[in-house]
């Protein structure tokens, strides 16, 4: 069994320590994200833990009985205990789905606005979680669950004005916290044309071998600009770029153009229970990662089942939540192995009325026919890896 320092990384393998968290590859060719102990790192998190989620008028007594109403007593109490009690190591990104959106069948053909909670984690609450974590910057409105999205001119001095802010008012308070791994950027963006038919200025009108061609040119400059004022703040955390939509077409061009501007890849999935739903979610990371040369992870996987509070999240082969808990298993044993696999972060923390599903109910109890078998595999990841 992996012994684990501080961090959550192994201290039976060790690479260089640098003081931040970095990738590096093993003598058998395998990524992994080095902590800044230099242990080998996989980052296996949890994403959209908001403290919104406990101060519904369902449940916001648990939110003061239980933590007294203090935002720093539940991510101490809460977040931080149960995330490592259940073999959890890092905190991802921590806005949820709030309204909005699909009310029943999940369909990226259907033109929809997820609401989002207004804010992340503030510094203040990650130096009081002490655990690996990531930020996001959202550098464009361009997401697929955007029913309106903002398509910038990536050219204008405007965009520029917006890379630059996010940087200095982000990246320069963060620049020395050995605790975060990286940046990321948007949830989902669309570089395939957008269901609602909004597109980059440049190219609309354009046809579909049209648009491919100049997608490139666009992407190189909306990374490279981004990425230049990250750098001018901060040297030490990787960048990890935008969190893409493996459910979605990715154009090879937008791989290209993000190539030399981001240090690690990232795309999600929200795979069927199917053998051949995991299948596609491999066969698609595999091509990724080979296209643009670089170890992926997996900022966003999860899965659902039909509860009191959320009836209508049924998904055909998950009848409940130990069903969930193989489901999770099988889709991550799937992944594991993989030379360029650096980890997952898993949706959601808590239960809510929007998304739906979580580890824990609205009432802030674990689903423990969930939990237990995820501890355990979660315990053991580092060894499936390296068997």
């Amino acid at each position: 069994m992996s012994r684990f320092n501080k961090y959550g990384g192994s201290t039976d393998l060790t690479f260089e320590a640098t003081g931040f968290f970095h990738t590096a590859q093993d003598d058998e060719g395998r990524w992994w994200f080095v902590d800044p102990d230099g242990g080998a790192f996989l980052t296996v998190g949890v994403a959209h833990a908001d403290d919104s989620d406990l101060k519904y008028p369902h449940n916001i007594d648990v939110w003061r009985n239980k933590y007294g109403g203090s935002k720093e007593r539940w991510i101490r109490e809460g977040v931080v205990k149960d995330f490592k009690d259940w073999g959890f190591n890092t905190i991802g990104w921590t806005q949820d789905y709030i309204g909005g959106g699909w009310r029943k069948e999940f369909s990226w053909a259907e033109r929809v606005t997820v609401q989002q909670s207004t804010s992340q984690f503030t510094p203040r609450d990650f130096e009081i979680a002490d655990m690996p974590y990531v930020m996001l910057l959202r550098v464009a409105e361009t997401e697929d669950w955007n029913g309106d999205p903002v398509f910038p001119d990536v050219f204008d001095q405007d965009f520029e004005d917006h890379c630059a802010y996010l940087a200095r008012s982000v990246c320069a308070d963060l620049a020395d916290d050995p605790n975060l791994i990286g940046y990321s950027y948007d949830d989902a963006p669309s570089w395939a044309p957008h269901v609602s038919g909004a597109d980059f200025p440049q190219l609309k009108g354009l046809s579909p071998d049209e648009r491919e061609e100049r997608l490139g040119e666009i992407a190189e400059k909306y990374y490279s600009t981004m990425a230049k004022y990250i750098r001018m703040y901060d040297t030490n955390h990787l960048i990890l770029g935008d969190l893409y939509n493996g459910n979605r077409p990715l154009p090879a061009p937008v791989l290209a153009g993000a190539k030399e501007h981001i240090d690690v890849l990232q795309v999600q999935y929200f795979p069927k229970d199917t053998d051949e739903s995991r299948q596609e979610m491999l066969d698609h990371a595999r091509w990724a990662s080979k296209e643009i040369g670089k170890p992926l992870f997996i900022p966003d996987i999860g899965n659902w089942t039909a509860t009191e509070m959320n009836p209508n999240r049924s998904q055909a082969g998950l009848a409940d939540h130990a069903a969930r808990a193989q489901n999770y298993i099988d889709s991550l044993n799937t992944v594991v192995k993989e030379p360029w696999f650096l980890g997952f972060h898993w949706c959601a923390y808590i239960e809510n009325t929007a998304r739906g599903w979580g580890i824990k109910s609205p009432r802030d109890e674990p689903y423990v026919d969930f939990v237990n078998p995820v501890r355990e595999y979660n315990k053991s990841i580092y060894d499936l890896r390296r068997s």
